[in-house]
């Protein structure tokens, strides 16, 4: 070794209109402003409190029509003006500031800005989930691209449709979603239906979830809302638990087994064996404990850091001697002392950082340096206008460019030399823990090179 120095949607159609009992035609087109999930804007000259429009089902603003107008920039429009008109057919209708066009809102050609408070209009074509809407009678209203997209169904023919036509959908027993749940002849006290798995025609599985808009709690449904998503992200999770499973069995079995083996057979022939030959088989137990101790000390890492329940506990640290120590012990367990290259650049700023952890992040590094490195492994500690800067790096074939975003990701191996996969995504997750950060390069001997900084810092006590 070498040292140097949404509020509820307003109602879109004639309040307290019966609802069919089953899905029916659709009588009167929708509120733009109830699609876009926000209140109905009240038409001027209407009185505070007063009884639904007969027409546009919205209650009168509290404000007068002047403060309206100061607000908005123009004056409020009144009902029956080209601003509240019907714009066409499928549920396309222009009102206030915004307008809907099969299911896509936008602002009107009079420039009128939202009302107070909107802020601005949604574009259900904007929105990265599907969203289908149907009004009191069942019939779509809106079918946003991501929906189209999901169910593979042209917009045009699915706005004006029955939303069971619409969107046929079951569950993963063949059974029919819409006659199961039953939302507009169900029980009226009902708020809709959790995000759950659902079949499209083809087989193709789609996360869905529903919410029921009614005019009060137990009052009749006048919007249903549908919202798809995609499993693809789900099944990325699902398939990182999988993985995660599959390499603590793999990684648990090897060691038991060899602990399980060992001390049955000294237990059966305890006297048939040699001094050195029973502490060779002790020592190869206690090694294989530590490797089980050491992998579930990674799970509960993993798991702290997963729910951000991570602890650091400061105290100070001498970096370089912490350096020094992981160096000898790389050394008296094999590794030939040249092959190390420790360099320090004082003085070095106080450290406070958990020592332990510390102790954890140099070992992965260097372990990940002797194993899957080559030549030369270079360990540099030196000041930076952050902190402390710590270099680890070898003279190996390197990381691939196109690998190095997934780095520290979990179970991600450099190469089949053995380990988790996991070393490298604790190691960021505990520098991360003290407010540092951790690159990955190349370094000069063409081998990969780890820096991580730590950053200038002291515990509560003395700071508060």
């Amino acid at each position: 070794m070498t040292v140097g120095t949404n509020s509820s949607p307003g109602a879109g159609t004639t309040a307290g209109a019966p609802v069919p009992a089953g899905l029916g035609t659709a009588q009167v087109p929708p509120r733009a402003d109830a699609l876009a999930g926000v209140p109905p804007q009240a038409p001027a000259g209407a009185r505070p409190g007063g009884p639904p429009d007969s027409v546009t089902g919205a209650r009168a603003d509290a404000e007068s029509p002047a403060r309206a107008a100061r607000t908005r920039g123009s004056v409020p429009p009144q009902a029956g003006s080209p601003a509240t008109a019907v714009r066409g057919t499928g549920g396309a209708v222009g009102t206030g500031g915004t307008g809907v066009t099969g299911g896509a809102v936008g602002t009107l050609p009079d420039g009128d800005a939202p009302a107070e408070g909107l802020g601005f209009g949604i574009d259900p074509d904007s929105l990265p989930d599907g969203l289908v809407v149907a009004d009191h009678t069942g019939r779509v209203i809106c079918f946003n691209r991501a929906a189209a997209r999901m169910t593979a169904t042209d917009p045009a023919q699915a706005l004006g449709a029955r939303i069971d036509r619409a969107l046929p959908l079951e569950d993963l027993e063949g059974r029919r979603w819409w006659a199961l749940t039953d939302p507009y002849g169900g029980l009226a006290t009902r708020r809709g239906q959790p995000e759950r798995n659902l079949l499209l025609p083809g087989g193709r599985e789609v996360l869905v979830s529903a919410s029921y808009i009614r005019t009060h709690p137990t009052g009749p449904l006048r919007r249903l809302v549908i919202t798809l998503r995609g499993t693809e992200a789900r099944r990325r999770t699902e398939r990182s638990h999988a993985e995660l499973i599959a390499t603590v069995a793999h990684e648990l079995r090897s060691p038991l087994t060899s602990v399980k083996g060992f001390t049955a057979t000294l237990l059966a022939k305890w006297e048939r064996f040699t001094d050195d030959q029973k502490r060779l088989m002790l020592e190869t137990v206690d090694a294989d404990a530590n490797r089980v101790t050491r992998l579930i000390a990674e799970l509960l890492d993993i798991s702290r850091i997963d729910s951000g329940r991570l602890e650091v506990r400061r105290q100070p640290v001498d970096i370089a001697t912490a350096v020094g120590r992981h160096v000898q012990a790389l050394t008296a367990n094999g590794q030939a002392p040249e092959r190390f290259l420790v360099s320090v650049s004082r003085p070095l700023p106080d450290l406070w950082a958990d020592p332990d952890k510390i102790d954890q992040i140099l070992g992965n590094l260097l372990e990940n340096a002797v194993r899957h490195g080559e030549g030369t492994v270079t360990i540099g500690v030196s000041p930076h206008e952050k902190g402390t800067a710590v270099t680890v790096s070898d003279e190996g074939p390197g990381i691939p460019e196109e690998s190095m975003g997934r780095v520290f990701t979990r179970f991600w191996r450099g190469s089949k030399r053995g380990g988790t996969g996991l070393g490298l995504y604790i190691v960021k997750g505990i520098v991360e823990a003290h407010g540092g950060t951790i690159t990955v390069g190349r370094g000069p001997g063409g081998g990969a090179e780890f820096r991580f900084i730590l950053p200038v810092s002291a515990p509560a006590y003395l700071t508060q």
